[in-house]
């Protein structure tokens, strides 16, 4: 066996020696082989082959079929092998790459001329990639649906290698990926594909006219190609109701087509009103509610509803309730619209602020000491009211809640105010009283009062929990009853917490009088009062209404006397001279000249001529003014009980013109010996009766132009305004009239303010001098 290992190893030594620097060198091998590769269409693929010790002849073979063995690959233009022998490199280079092109290549090498073997390389996978054609929605540009109603929109994109990915994009931007079923249908090439999806979309509000994407690609080119669809949805109305206005008023639902009752319904908004945030409405408040429906088609109707109650005629987009009320407190206020998809509505709940009130009062009880009560007091109010119960008369605060619950004492017993208060609203209230168990307590006056001849009433209260079963009256120890005669009838009323009892005496006389006892019996016990009844001393009907006269008719005198002083006060301020208007000149007994059958409307006032002060203030009226003879005027005088009329008339006009004439030339004559002053006076008679003349004055133009007071004649003149009176020329020769100038001396005895001259700055002279008014400081 040792010797048989031995041979062996020398055998194999010698095998090695033989064999191993010859091959070696001699062998084919290959320096780099060919890999997979993928390649787009279009684009250039090198498959990489070098061989070392190239001994045989080399060629590529696609698909096991042989290319060529030179290096241009004669009848495949697109291919060539690339690279020097010297570097043993025989690359195949494909371009442009083709679908065709998508195979398996190998590079091969032929046995050696002195034996050496062939080689062939891994095969190498050419994978050739195509982009798919741009996709396309077999429902065209536009697809119609109606909301919640499924429809199927399909994408199909043609030609890729490998397929085409699809994917969905709603309007939103969001990408889709429920619902969608995907397809890959192999071409009649085997080796492109037609990618196809479908999206299963239910449509909403939210999708209409908005556009869906389909974006196909794959792998040779990852460059989107999309195609848009646009979705036109019907939907049912999306309703929103919106308090939109708050103001102070009156309840309705206005606008054209109004509805009945306090509510109505107006017609269409053409301006967006800010939503007012949902919020208490105060009570009898104008409401404003506003109901936004967005519906596709736009043709809608309208329906209002107050809890489920539709309201009449309410079709409108608006409802206004113009007096919102409590009653409308948590109102389900509800809007309706429909189209031709469907109807959907909306709601906004009221929520009104109103003033508190009670729904129950607290009731006053009767109860025994040591008892439990409880007073309940239930105010409705929005927001709720706060509550206070307080104890009369401490006035102290004893619960905060709905219901008062205690136990019955002495300190205890009383009256309770409920109180309840709600910020911005006037504070309400209510009492009860808890009346203690027990005997009656008589509490009215023990003395008491009545008229002789008269009805007398003795009354008896009594504080009595539970209620009086019995009231009795006794006089002189004998009891008051139905019997008693008709001089007596009794009155017992039920009064809060006990009873009254009233004893009326008809005609009371004197045995009448004297005292009364009153018995009040109940359960608990019974109480006894005495009172007196005594007479008061009458005042005598005389005495009663000679003292009313009496006070009337002084306070009569009193009123008089004021007015007196009142008017003789007014009277003796007398205004500046320089201010005085026609108006102001009247006096008891002066001449005063009224319209009789004149036109009342006509611009002139009445003139009133004072006799004592003696002022005209413009002067000679016979002078510069001749009213129309339309303007009839009776002037009279009154003095000592007598009077002078005088008269004027359109008959006598023109005599009066020429006697004015002939006065003028008169006064001429005189003009030397009088000078008198531009006032008027009134003269008497020595036989008592007024004959008076009134003195005058007329301006005359001196050659300056500047108006001189030169002295007239005896003249009778008296004119207003309102009328004119006659003025008649007369002498000492033709009349007994007494005519009388003034002198100078008795013009000083009058106050100069009160004359023309100081009234009429053209009267004046330039050497007068005047005093300044009385008003001067």
């Amino acid at each position: 066996s040792m010797w048989t290992r031995q041979l062996l190893v020398l055998a194999t030594l010698l095998g090695l020696a033989w064999t191993s620097p010859y091959t070696s060198y001699q062998n084919q091998r290959f320096a780099m082989e060919p890999q997979d590769q993928t390649a787009v269409v279009g684009a250039r693929v090198t498959l990489p082959c070098r061989v070392i010790n190239k001994q045989g002849t080399l060629q590529w073979t696609k698909d096991d079929f042989g290319l060529g063995t030179s290096r241009d690959l004669g009848g495949f233009e697109r291919y060539a092998m690339v690279g020097s022998d010297e570097e043993g490199d025989y690359s195949l280079d494909i371009y442009p790459v083709m679908l065709d092109d998508d195979a398996k290549y190998q590079c091969q090498v032929s046995p050696g001329p002195e034996g050496q073997p062939s080689i062939r390389s891994t095969f190498a996978g050419l994978t050739v990639l195509v982009p798919p054609e741009a996709p396309k929605i077999t429902q065209g540009d536009v697809i119609y649906a109606t909301e919640d109603r499924k429809v199927e929109i399909e994408c199909v994109s043609v030609g890729g290698k490998p397929a085409a990915e699809i994917t969905w994009i709603d309007g939103l931007g969001n990408v889709l990926t429920d619902n969608i079923e995907y397809t890959v249908i192999p071409l009649p090439d085997l080796r492109r594909y037609t990618a196809k999806s479908v999206l299963r979309l239910t449509p909403k509000k939210e999708h209409h006219n908005t556009n869906f994407t389909c974006q196909a690609q794959n792998t040779a080119d990852r460059t989107y190609r999309s195609a848009k669809i646009r979705v036109e949805v019907k939907y049912a109305p999306k309703v929103k109701v919106n308090v939109i206005g708050l103001l102070p008023g009156s309840v309705s639902v206005s606008g054209s087509g109004s509805g009945s009752g306090s509510v109505a319904v107006s017609g269409s908004v053409s301006a967006t009103i800010p939503t007012i945030p949902s919020s208490r409405i105060v009570e009898h408040s104008q409401v404003r509610l506003e109901c936004r429906a967005d519906a596709n088609p736009g043709d809608v109707r309208y329906r209002w509803f107050i809890n489920d109650e539709p309201i009449n005629g309410g079709q409108k987009t608006e409802m206004v309730i113009r007096n919102v009320t409590r009653k409308f407190h948590d109102a389900i206020v509800k809007c309706e619209v429909q189209n031709s998809v469907g109807k959907s509505e909306d709601s906004e709940t009221l929520d009104i602020s109103y003033a508190p009130s009670f729904r129950q009062r607290p009731q006053s009880m009767e109860a025994d000491v040591g008892s439990v009560v409880s007073l309940s007091c239930e105010v409705d109010s929005n927001p709720p009211a706060e509550i206070v119960w307080i104890q009369h008369p401490s006035d102290r605060v004893v619960g905060t809640s709905t219901n008062l619950t205690f136990s019955v004492s002495n300190e205890t017993a009383g009256r309770y105010y409920c109180k309840a208060n709600v910020p911005g609203y006037a504070e309400i209230s209510a009492d009860a009283f808890v009346y203690l168990k027990g005997s009656p307590a008589i509490s009215s006056p023990r003395s008491q009062y009545g008229l002789v001849g008269d009805t007398a009433r003795i009354e008896c209260f009594a504080s009595s929990v539970p209620r009086a079963r019995h009231v009795s009256w006794t006089f002189n120890g004998q009891e008051i009853s139905a019997e008693s005669g008709h001089d007596y009838s009794i009155l017992v009323d039920a009064v809060p917490g006990g009873v009254k009892s009233t004893l009326i005496i008809r005609e009371s006389q004197a045995y009448h009088y004297g005292k009364y006892n009153c018995t009040v019996v109940n359960d608990y016990g019974n109480d006894v009062a005495e009172i007196q009844l005594q007479a008061k001393k009458s005042v005598s009907l005389l005495m009663t209404v000679v003292g009313g006269i009496s006070v009337v008719a002084l306070l009569l005198v009193l009123t008089i006397l004021i007015v007196v002083y009142i008017r003789c006060k007014r009277r003796t301020k007398l205004p500046p001279a320089d201010v005085i208007s026609e108006h102001q000149i009247t006096k008891n007994g002066g001449v005063s000249c009224k319209l009789e059958p004149g036109d009342r409307t006509s611009n002139y006032s009445d003139l009133k001529v004072d006799i004592s002060g003696g002022y005209v203030p413009y002067g000679d009226y016979s002078t510069h003014y001749s009213p129309p003879p339309q303007y009839l005027t009776t002037c009279s005088t009154k003095s000592n009980g007598s009077s002078t009329i005088l008269q004027n008339n359109h008959q006598n006009q023109l005599v009066v013109q020429q006697q004015q004439q002939q006065q003028n030339q008169q006064n001429h004559h005189h003009q030397h010996h009088t000078q008198t002053l531009p006032m008027t006076f009134l003269t008497n008679s020595s036989g008592g009766s007024l004959t008076g003349s009134i003195i005058g004055s007329r301006e005359i133009r001196q050659e300056n132009g500047l108006p001189s007071l030169q002295s007239t004649t005896a003249s009778v003149v008296s004119s207003s305004p309102n009328g004119s009176c006659s003025n008649q020329s007369t002498t000492a020769a033709a009349t007994a009239t007494t005519h009388v100038v003034v002198p100078s001396s008795m013009a000083l005895s009058v106050d100069p303010r009160y004359s023309a001259i100081y009234g009429n700055p053209y009267l004046r002279s330039s050497n007068s001098s005047l005093l300044p008014p009385p008003t001067a400081v």
